[in-house]
Parts: structure tokens; C-alpha cells; sequence
């Protein structure tokens, strides 16, 4: 039995990981094997529970033993997920794996419509994930979510007392709109701003999450300085439209996060309003209004990861303004939940971890 065991795992050494370019074996995602003279069983040990290749790897996995030593056994392949990280271990979300900003640079282009689906779907597929609203002036996460009214309760630790996120469809979330009120202006300087957003990350009780998704406002402002120097940030997700004037913005925020200053790796880039479909003879024909492909070339240019697009869906508006039911995943958004996921493990296991800014001039 122990030459068949080590015959297995040679045979799952031939199998590649495509993402991260090394073996099951060498990667350690191979555990509890189990053999007897008609079957064969392990666990595969993803890097996130959203991962797109698990049919891949588990076929992959059968083949190679099939073809080194018998197609006679039976092979049961459980899988189970590790999300990965490169975060240092620090007094600000210690708890957290991954804290991924959504960036836009520009207003209107849909990013905290984007940032409420995709951590909906990253919490469908079973990872444990946050979702924080950066927008102090203008928050929009309570009515998407259909929790406005609702105000976070209070827990004290060490002395300390600390906000409790608000559970929706497993997903936690914290906004200043749960703390003011939504028909007034906040008119706060932008040093006050910071601090409410510091305070929103600094004092909550976010305990332990595999993603933290950060809903930024538009621009290269005040909060995105206080957050790269508040927070070691996974990556960075940039949205846009096809249109030029969201382009252009766009590019803005690419070349604020790749800064020498700042260094935060880009995930990838998601085109939203890429197009709607009109029936026409019975055919649903794309309309490109904003222009075609304009976000999907940007990524092409800037050799970054191209995520997907969203088309105009009066689903994702109705759910927008009545606050969001999660019986089930609005497409594409699982899809590109998944191709985030991935680049997320891509990148903890090609790049060290993002420093925290230490001074920025």
C-alpha cells in the first residue's frame, strides 16, 4: 500500500495548478489521501472557495492517476478552500485575509452597485466577506442593501468599544449612512472625512473575513490616501464604462495605485454598461450606446487583467433601489466573483505583501 501511495502522489505531482504554476503536491493542496484495493480518495485544498478551475483540477487529478497507474480504482476527490493571503499580521483587521479597494476615478459609472454583487456572490460561493462603504458623502450601500434604518450595535473589548457590522445575506457590512441621517448633507472637511472613514475600519468588529471589500468614492482623494495609509490593501479593482470621459478618469486611478508611493497591485479591470440588448424579429441584438470594448482595450493597454463586462440589466436597477435579495446570483457577476477570487490567489502567491504608506508628499 505504500508504494500504490506514493505512486498516487507522483501521478498528482504531474498536475499543474494553471494559475499558480506549480503542482498540487509541491503546493500542498493535496491532503487526506486514502486508498484500499478500489478506491482512491483525497482533498483538493483551493485557495478560494469561488475558484473557476475546481472541475478542471479534479479531472485533471482523475486522468493522471487513470493514466499512471490504473483506470480500475474508483477516485473520490472532496475539495475544501484556504483562502490565501499576504497580509502582515497588524492591530488594524487582523482578522482579515484580503482587503480589496473598488476604485472608478470617475462618479456614475455603477462601482458600489459592482462591489454590492460581487460580495454577494464571493458569500454565495462560501467565503466569509465585508463590505465597507469609503463613500462618506454620498453612501449608497444601506439602500442597496435595504437596511437603512438599521443602526450597528456595540460590543466592548479590552476596554474598547467597537461597532458590529450589519449581517446581510452573510455578507457584513458598515457605512456612515447607518449612522446619519440620509436627508442631510454631511458637510465635513476633508481631514473629517478621513477620520470617519478611519474610525469605520479602526473601530468595528470586522472579526474574520476572507474578503473585505472597500466601496471607494470616485476620484484620487483624500479617502484613498487614508486607506492606503491606514490598511496593508490586497489589490485594487477598477470600474468603468466604455465610454472616453470614464476612461479617462479610469486611467487616473490605475496611475494613482501604481505610484511608487503607494504600489498597490490592480487586480483587474470590469467594464460596466457595456451594452443592452433590444429583440429585434425575435434575436436579442447587443446596442453598444457608450461605445465598445472601451474598457476591455484599456486593460489590453495597461496589461492588466480584464475581469469582464456587465451589461444594462433592469434587474440589477430594481434590485439597486429596493434593497438587494440574495436568493440567487445576478450573472455575470458570479462569473467575474470568480475571476477576482483568482487573481486575489494569483497575486498572494506571486507578490509579497502591500506596505502600508508611511508618509505620502
Amino acid at each position: 500500500m505504500q508504494n500504490l501511495e506514493e505512486k498516487v502522489v507522483q501521478a498528482l505531482s504531474r498536475v499543474y495548478d494553471p494559475d499558480l504554476k506549480k503542482d498540487l503536491v509541491s503546493l500542498g493542496m493535496i491532503e487526506n489521501l486514502a486508498i484500499n484495493h478500489t478506491t482512491i480518495s483525497f482533498t483538493i485544498v483551493l485557495t478560494t472557495p469561488a475558484c473557476p478551475l475546481r472541475e478542471v483540477l479534479k479531472q485533471a487529478c482523475i486522468k493522471a492517476i487513470h493514466d499512471q497507474i490504473s483506470d480500475d480504482f474508483e477516485i473520490v476527490i472532496h475539495t475544501t478552500a484556504k483562502v490565501t493571503s499576504t497580509r502582515l499580521k497588524t492591530i488594524v483587521l487582523p482578522g482579515v485575509k484580503n482587503v480589496i479597494a473598488i476604485a472608478s476615478g470617475k462618479g456614475g459609472v455603477g462601482k458600489s452597485t459592482i462591489a454590492t454583487h460581487l460580495a454577494l456572490a464571493l458569500s454565495h460561493h462560501g467565503a466569509r466577506v465585508g463590505l465597507l462603504d469609503a463613500d462618506i458623502f454620498g453612501p449608497s450601500i444601506p439602500t442597496m442593501w435595504g437596511c437603512e434604518r438599521e443602526k450597528p450595535a456595540m460590543v466592548e473589548h479590552q476596554g474598547s468599544k467597537y461597532m458590529v457590522p450589519i449581517d446581510r445575506h452573510g455578507v457584513k457590512l458598515l457605512s456612515i449612512g447607518f449612522l446619519s441621517n440620509s436627508k442631510e448633507a454631511i458637510l465635513w472637511r476633508g481631514p473629517m472625512a478621513s477620520a470617519a472613514f478611519k474610525q469605520l475600519i479602526q473601530d468595528a468588529d470586522w472579526g474574520q473575513l476572507d474578503y473585505l471589500l472597500i466601496d471607494l468614492p470616485p476620484g484620487t482623494s483624500d479617502i484613498h490616501l487614508t486607506m492606503v495609509q491606514t490598511v496593508s490593501v490586497t489589490g485594487v479593482v477598477v470600474v468603468t464604462t466604455p465610454q472616453k470621459v470614464a476612461l479617462i478618469d479610469a486611467i487616473k486611478a490605475i496611475d494613482m495605485f501604481k505610484k511608487a508611493q503607494i504600489k498597490v497591485p490592480i487586480l483587474g479591470l470590469i467594464e460596466n454598461m457595456s451594452y443592452f440588448f433590444a429583440q429585434k424579429e425575435t434575436i436579442d441584438v447587443p446596442h453598444y450606446i457608450f461605445g465598445r470594448d472601451g474598457g476591455k482595450a484599456l486593460a489590453a493597454a495597461e496589461a492588466m487583467p480584464f475581469l469582464g463586462q456587465i451589461p444594462l440589466l433592469p434587474t440589477i436597477c430594481t434590485q439597486g433601489d429596493s434593497g438587494i435579495v440574495a436568493n440567487e446570483i445576478t450573472e455575470p457577476f458570479g462569473y467575474i466573483a470568480q475571476m477576482l477570487a483568482q487573481q486575489v490567489a494569483i497575486r498572494n502567491a506571486t507578490y509579497k505583501s502591500t506596505d502600508v504608506v508611511e508618509k505620502f508628499s
